[in-house]
């Protein structure tokens, strides 16, 4: 009942704060976060294990979940998008991002990250929240690669790229819709086949409750998850006009924390911009991405707790906590590089009908073939077709 109480009472409290501190929107957002957390610990909604058990044995299942997330929200995105709609004054801003060499690197380097560290960026998150320290590793990781990225921008500008292209900028909203969906059945299709052919072993079964005692205390439906993520990030999209996103908040929380120890990253390149020196300058309750970021390990951590699953793992193998290190920063470089994470490019592109996201999310597949590679030579391991499950 410790933990429960604790992130119960951190969790109350924190959206007190920032409602009565800073309004309405910014106390929504870290709402939706905690809402988050517990969608994706409930659900145990995997990016990095999907992309892993597709690639290893051919077990399409996370990735048709993956389908109708991106279904989910590309069909509330068009509707918000397509009336202009907006809560707490904010208008829906959906523009096309650059596709190029920085793009195709960074999501091939974020895919072998999440292989070696074991989680996505949202996985790392609510990873956290639950307990899971070797996780918190990845995040340090995570963060360190992130500052490393804004550190050395300067080398990271001026790769060749050409602009994005947006869908609904050629067909409207409801045609981008339509195009979306139906790329989306064609890629569900195509998991299928490629499961039937090859026989894989299914995905484990996650202990759960039955009856009413499971929304609270059990693992829901991977489908059910799917969903009710796809309406949470649209939420994000209602509430502050901008899709979900993730690693941005992992800089950010970097250079203030150099700050804190007398050093001056507000001097270098990627901080003098005049969008993300106001981020750098300001609180952190104030940055979109830092508030859902926080509301997901607040979430998660109520979530696991509430299911007498939070706990505290020790004794970290070496080499496992070496892979999580260097997992980290390889998504951390990789997410800043080329502009988004699971979360901010691959969800986000796609659902909002942008290129960029359905690029991402190929080179990512490339990368976690690269990671399964070198997962072994960190003890860690891959799924067999002679597996009992995967």
């Amino acid at each position: 009942m410790v933990p429960l109480a604790v992130a119960g009472v951190l969790s109350v409290a924190a959206v007190w704060f920032v409602w009565s501190s800073y309004g309405g929107k910014f106390g929504a957002l870290l709402l939706i976060g905690l809402l988050l957390g517990v969608a994706l610990f409930h659900s145990r909604f995997g990016f990095t294990s999907a992309w892993r058990q597709l690639i290893a044995v051919g077990n399409g299942s996370g990735l048709r979940a993956h389908t109708l997330l991106l279904g989910t929200a590309a069909t509330l995105i068009a509707l918000i998008a397509g009336t202009g709609s907006g809560l707490f004054g904010s208008t829906p801003k959906i523009t096309a991002s650059p596709v190029g060499l920085a793009l195709f690197t960074g999501a091939a380097l974020f895919a072998v990250g999440m292989q070696l560290g074991g989680a996505c960026a949202s996985g790392t998150l609510f990873a956290v929240g639950s307990g899971q320290s070797a996780i918190v590793l990845t995040l340090g990781g995570f963060i360190g690669g992130s500052v490393l990225y804004t550190w050395a921008y300067p080398v990271f500008t001026g790769w060749p790229q050409v602009s994005g292209f947006l869908l609904a900028d050629h067909v409207g909203w409801w045609g981008s819709w339509a195009v979306t969906i139906a790329v989306l059945a064609v890629v569900a299709l195509i998991t299928r086949a490629v499961q039937a052919r090859r026989n894989p072993p299914p995905v484990g079964a996650v202990p759960t409750a039955r009856g009413f005692a499971r929304v609270f205390r059990g693992s829901w439906p991977l489908l059910t998850g799917a969903v009710v993520l796809g309406v949470l990030a649209a939420a994000v999209v209602l509430v502050s006009g901008g899709t979900w996103g993730v690693t941005f908040a992992f800089a950010l929380w970097g250079a203030k924390l150099l700050q804190l120890v007398g050093l001056h990253p507000e001097t270098w390149e990627f901080w003098r911009s005049s969008g993300n020196a106001k981020a750098l300058a300001g609180p952190v309750w104030t940055d979109k991405t830092s508030l859902t970021d926080i509301g997901i390990i607040l979430g998660a951590a109520v979530a696991s707790a509430a299911a007498g699953a939070w706990k505290i793992h020790s004794g970290i193998p070496w080499r496992t906590a070496a892979a999580a290190v260097l997992g980290g920063v390889l998504m951390g470089v990789g997410a800043r590089l080329s502009g988004g994470c699971n979360i901010g490019a691959y969800l986000a592109g796609i659902s909002t009908g942008n290129l960029h996201g359905w690029l991402w999310g190929v080179f990512a597949l490339l990368g976690t073939w690269v990671g399964l590679k070198l997962r072994p030579l960190f003890g860690l391991a891959n799924p067999a077709p002679t597996d009992s499950i995967c």
